[in-house]
């Protein structure tokens, strides 16, 4: 199969790794630039130095010309670049399968990526969503990782997943794609979460029990939403989650780690020089969480630490004094 991963950070460059064991495989980037680097010492030196790329890894700065030979298009771009890349899919005379791997809401619209692939997209594509838990550094180096991709096209997430699955990256099939998505999105906001917690001294039992909590806030969401809850306790939902809020590799636990030290969000953002998709989830996510009427206090206490720039002790305070009430609903 010709695979092209559109995006050249991290993840689109670990992955790009993964696959070029089984498949040709090109990757792109924006800038030329970045390209003639990445071509000239056989790395990607910003976001991965320590792993070589494969003899057969292609690279580019020609979004036209790699996708032109594609069967399939991995586009490894933030939330944010999603609609401008899809709106130059959508020009290309030829089709092939889409795959996305953001995590997050779009800006404004509050839009899950499929909603987005959606209004973008011509019919004639086939598309669905790969996520799971996977830091992009133990992907790149072989590391065994286990992923879903959904897509509302069953025969397309079932034969894609096939194609992408090897010994060292499984592949498991879905047709969930907005738990598969709600998951994915909002474990980044507690992930935040958990490194403020660690960051302020809590100790595990508090991350366990803002890990469960956590969950139940990603699951009212992601049922309102029309996910399924088996999803949402499988690899892109608890799966996500935990690897997220404990790995020392997260961008955003990373963060909450550092505003527990009271640093500054722009100083933080430009330490950690990747982008962390939870800084912006928060602010969509709690918008509607308010319009759907889903009661969602850890994201709600992200949300003021970030933008309204409440300490976060007193944050915590306020969120440890609400009046206690039933773990489950008694009459669901």
């Amino acid at each position: 199969m010709n695979i092209t991963v559109v995006g050249a950070g991290a993840w689109g460059t670990a992955l790009a790794i993964s696959l070029a064991a089984n498949h040709r495989v090109t990757l792109w980037a924006r800038a030329a630039e970045q390209v003639e680097a990445m071509r000239a010492a056989r790395c990607n030196q910003r976001y991965l130095p320590d792993t070589p790329f494969p003899p057969n890894l292609t690279l580019s700065a020609n979004l036209s010309a790699a996708l032109s030979v594609a069967d399939l298009a991995i586009i490894a771009v933030p939330t944010a670049a999603l609609r401008s890349i899809l709106q130059q899919i959508a020009r290309m005379p030829n089709r092939f399968g889409v795959v996305w791997l953001c995590k997050g809401f779009e800006a404004e619209t509050s839009k899950l990526p499929h909603q987005v692939v959606a209004e973008v997209l011509p019919e004639e594509f086939r598309y669905g969503v790969l996520s799971g838990p996977s830091f992009a550094q133990e992907v790149a180096r072989g590391l065994p990782t286990a992923l879903t991709l959904a897509s509302s096209d069953v025969e397309f997430a079932r034969d894609t997943a096939h194609a992408l699955h090897h010994a060292r990256l499984r592949i498991y099939a879905s047709t969930d794609v907005v738990g598969v998505e709600v998951g994915g999105a909002v474990k980044n906001v507690m992930a935040i979460a958990s490194g403020i917690c660690d960051g302020m001294g809590f100790g595990y039992n508090a991350r366990a029990a803002l890990l469960t909590r956590g969950l139940a806030e990603i699951s009212r969401l992601g049922l309102k939403l029309g996910g399924r809850p088996e999803t949402l306790t499988g690899l892109s939902g608890v799966g996500d989650l935990i690897l997220t809020c404990t790995g020392d590799l997260s961008r955003n636990r990373q963060v909450g780690l550092l505003l527990a030290q009271q640093h500054d969000l722009a100083e933080i953002l430009h330490r950690i020089g990747h982008v962390a998709e939870g800084v912006y989830t928060v602010r969509e996510v709690r918008g509607l969480a308010q319009r759907l009427g889903v009661e969602m206090p850890i994201c709600e206490a992200v949300y003021r630490i970030i933008y309204e720039k409440v300490p976060a002790g007193e944050v915590v305070a306020d969120l440890l004094s609400r009046t206690p009430n039933y773990e489950f609903d008694l009459n669901p």
